[in-house]
Formats: structure tokens, C-alpha cells, sequence
């Protein structure tokens, strides 16, 4: 049985959804983690349309790896705009503070 693109399978007396994960290896990370608790408290439609989906986990992988992306984006141009460099780290360590 097929309904709305998810399969069924009979068990017993009952139609129960035949679900399979994506075989995802990325990590969900920090910030995966915290948009997961976002969605299941702000927004769990869309959390629940994720999970019967089975595209959760790459969903959250997906915006952990854009966060971490934007989070080294910020962090190196703080240090263009301050001229703080790795070099200036070491060898004066008050001047970079």
C-alpha cells in the first residue's frame, strides 16, 4: 500500500509505515543539535514532516556544516578588521589581546 509516498506494510491487522533511513555519516554537530530542539519545540510540523521523510538527519547535517561555514567566515574577517594574525599571536601576545 502507498499513500502520500510512504509506503505501508500489513503487520498483523494494522498498516504500519515502512521507513528507511538515509544512510547518512555526517554528524549533526552543535548546531545541528540545536536547530533539531528549535524545530521540536517552535516548529514540529515540519520537525515531524523531516522524520517521516526520513531527511532529518541530512537536513540538520546540512545546516551544521552552512553554520560552521559562516562561523569561519565571521571569525576570519574579525581578524582581517582588527589585524589580528596568528603571527601577531605569537610573538606579541598583549598587542593581539
Amino acid at each position: 500500500m502507498n499513500i502520500n509516498s510512504i509506503n505501508y506494510v500489513l503487520a498483523g491487522d494494522y498498516y504500519i509505515p515502512d521507513l528507511k533511513l538515509p544512510n547518512e555519516e555526517r554528524s549533526i554537530g552543535k548546531y545541528g543539535r540545536m536547530h533539531r530542539e528549535y524545530l521540536k519545540e517552535h516548529n514540529p510540523i515540519m520537525f515531524n514532516d523531516l522524520l517521516l521523510e526520513g531527511q532529518l538527519w541530512t537536513y540538520l547535517a546540512d545546516l551544521n556544516e552552512q553554520a560552521q561555514t559562516r562561523l569561519q567566515r565571521i571569525i576570519r574577517q574579525m581578524q582581517e578588521a582588527e589585524f589580528a594574525t596568528e603571527e601577531l599571536k605569537e610573538n606579541d601576545q598583549w598587542l593581539w589581546i
